[in-house]
């Protein structure tokens, strides 16, 4: 008899632990990413978050590597995807600056 509810509870507690899994590393990355990709195209910026990421900091003067920028991009597109449109705004007002003088 407690077997009859103990198995049914711990089957749907696998599938839910599954799914969430699935959701969390799988799907709502892979959300964000076309989020950002869109938000992109919608303003007609043809560079992608990584190449954003890699103008901003060598208009700051400062050196990062490729995994520095994968890791940055990954965190930002899920917790602040707005930075994207903020960092090319600095990169394309820096260049403009640089072609005035």
């Amino acid at each position: 008899m407690v077997s009859a509810l103990i198995i049914p509870i711990f089957i749907v507690a696998i599938i839910g632990l599954t799914g969430y899994l699935v959701y969390r590393y799988a799907l709502h990355d892979f959300m964000c990413k076309r989020s950002v990709k869109q938000t992109l195209r919608e303003y007609n910026i043809k560079k992608t978050p990584a190449q954003i990421i890699k103008e901003y900091f060598d208009d700051k003067g400062e050196e990062i590597s490729q995994k520095d920028i994968q890791n940055m991009e990954k965190n930002m597109r899920q917790k602040e995807p707005e930075r994207f449109l903020s960092m090319y705004d600095a990169v394309r007002d820096n260049t403009k600056n640089k072609d005035k003088e």
